[in-house]
């Protein structure tokens, strides 16, 4: 298990940072490699977990719920990493942000997220690339907690029981919030995954559920503080 690098961190942190130039550049960046994978969700169950909530809306899903820990913030329902507060298999999709490197234990958390996700469904992983400068800077979401490397992230989802199926990076800018990156954002993206594609400020992976070789999991009694409780009564069915 790989070790965390710096303390947890806090709320205020994470969505402070989404309202700087360093974090409009990002946000727009992952959000466009994102919409591409996933072009319209309408008539899903899609699940944000981490911290989401400047991701979330851009899909068009007919139902979105954001869920995380406190430490994070910004999510409609406080939970448990190991006991998310959901039935099984009622999610389509799962977007993860902000989630795995400040997980306090993977192997709970992908358990949990495989068991909420549908039959059919798809995760689909923002986690910052170890090889990248927006990995080495502290004082930014991306550079706390814990890295990854490609082969390291591929092997932690195999284990949880999802075949990563598709690969992405995105954020090839440096980590700077100046007013020249900002207004030329869509640039940097096209150079940098033509000139150094490993650099990528994080991976992107879509990863499907595996539904052999599993054993039931047993569902925890959760704690959750709950600010909107997820209504799905009236959705449609999912697309497949």
């Amino acid at each position: 298990m790989l070790e965390r690098r710096v303390q947890e961190p806090d709320a205020p942190l994470v969505a402070d940072f989404y309202g700087t130039r360093a974090g409009m550049i990002a946000r727009r960046a992952i959000l466009a490699r994102l919409k591409a994978m996933w072009p319209g969700l309408f008539g899903y169950r899609l699940l944000g977990f981490g911290f989401t909530t400047p991701y979330l809306t851009a899909f068009g899903a007919e139902r979105a719920i954001a869920a995380g820990p406190v430490s994070l913030g910004g999510a409609h329902l406080i939970c448990e990493e190991e006991s998310l507060p959901f039935a099984d298999a009622l999610f389509d999709r799962v977007l993860l942000v902000h989630a795995l490197e400040h997980a306090e234990s993977l192997r709970p958390l992908l358990r949990q997220l495989w068991r909420v996700l549908a039959p059919e469904g798809r995760l689909l992983v923002v986690a910052p690339n170890r090889a990248s400068l927006w990995a080495q800077i502290d004082r930014i979401p991306f550079g706390q907690g814990r890295p990854f490397s490609r082969p390291e992230l591929d092997r932690i989802l195999r284990e949880a029981l999802f075949e990563p199926e598709r690969w992405e990076r995105a954020l090839y800018a440096p980590p700077l919030g100046t007013r020249f990156l900002a207004n030329n954002g869509v640039g940097w993206e096209k150079a940098g995954a033509l000139l150094f594609p490993a650099l990528g400020g994080v991976h992107l992976v879509e990863a499907r559920k595996s539904i052999y070789a599993m054993t039931p999991l047993p569902v925890e009694t959760a704690s959750v503080t709950p600010l909107l409780q997820p209504d799905f009564s009236s959705s449609s069915s999912a697309r497949k």
